[in-house]
């Protein structure tokens, strides 16, 4: 089960990094001034400032700061930047990128769970006949796999799609959310008290997914330019966010 558990897991270490970061170059305002603010108002209040992902891409190298809070950082600006305040709904996808990309968990319900799921159809299949917890975890691993690949893969949906014929982002949406909308219902989900934030996420599907999408774009496949169909994803995602209808 992926907890949201990054952000509790930050210490002295995170702290440091950060108030370094920000402190490093600024005239007039160095490092004194942000452990400042730190006393004041908080860890998140430096978490939340708008130039700490520059810092963080343009200062030491990425591989020196502690993993955790690299992803959270780039995660948390990239979904507020969707409209995604939520610092849990930040957490747990923080959460999930970082145990999905280690050791082949993306494609099983929990870490020692021994059959793989490559395909959203085969969890909706097993989660006709499954109960209880195992119920539970397939719920939460349709919403998080369909979470996963619309959000930071969705030129391969693209390509597939045109290629083959495969299902848009639309698909995969609505997916994630039948999935975490079951998890939400589950008395697994309540006895967790994980219950509202899959509600949360849910409801937010379509601006957590395009979160992740702006966190891909930037951070994981910058090399890769403005293919059309990543430019015809970023126009149809405006267009919705204006409150205007997909069509087709």
């Amino acid at each position: 089960m992926i907890l949201p558990n990054v952000r509790a897991s930050f210490g002295r270490e995170e702290a440091a990094t950060v108030v370094a970061l920000l402190g490093a170059g600024e005239a007039g305002r160095g490092q004194d001034a942000w452990r400042a603010v730190l006393a004041d108002r908080g860890f998140d209040a430096l978490l939340d400032d708008p130039a700490l992902p520059g810092r963080m891409m343009e200062g030491p190298p990425v591989r020196d700061l502690p993993l955790g809070l690299v992803i959270y950082v780039l995660l948390r600006h990239a979904l507020l930047e969707s409209g995604v305040e939520s610092r849990l709904i930040a957490d747990y996808v923080s959460a999930l990128v970082l145990e999905f990309g280690f050791r082949g968990r993306t494609y099983r319900i929990s870490e020692h769970d021994d059959r793989e799921y490559h395909y959203l159809v085969d969890i909706l299949a097993d989660m006709a006949g499954a109960r209880g917890r195992r119920a539970f975890l397939l719920e939460a691993h349709l919403g998080n796999f369909a979470l996963w690949l619309s959000g930071l893969f969705p030129d391969r949906i693209s390509s597939q799609l045109r290629r083959r014929g495969g299902p848009d982002l639309s698909y995969y949406e609505e997916m994630g959310q039948v999935g975490y909308r079951m998890a939400a219902d589950d008395p697994v989900a309540r006895q967790e008290r994980l219950d509202a934030l899959y509600r949360d996420a849910a409801e937010g599907f379509a601006q957590v997914r395009r979160g992740l999408n702006r966190f891909s774009d930037r951070y994981m496949f910058p090399q890769r330019g403005p293919s059309i169909d990543r430019l015809l994803r970023q126009v149809s995602d405006r267009f919705d966010e204006s409150g205007g209808e997909r069509s087709g």
